[in-house]
């Protein structure tokens, strides 16, 4: 469940967590990469959609993710 207004940033193609760049407390603006997702072999940045303040972050590196799976809550 994720809170109402909050903002999630999900896998947009399935692929492994190679960096997570931000923990849960941190401010982050609009554009900031959050973390890498590496998927059909290239290197893919993840960026913050908003600015906001990082609620929960729910993947680490080495993990594999799907399409959708939510990797980080704002």
């Amino acid at each position: 469940p994720v809170a109402a207004g909050a903002t999630t940033v999900s896998a947009p193609m399935p692929g492994k967590v190679l960096s997570v760049n931000v923990k849960a407390g941190d401010a982050v603006k609009s554009g900031d990469v959050l973390l890498i997702l590496e998927a059909m072999k290239m290197q893919n940045e993840i960026m913050a959609p908003a600015d906001g303040t990082v609620s929960d972050v729910r993947v680490s590196a080495g993990q594999t993710v799907a399409t959708g799976d939510v990797m980080i809550v704002l």
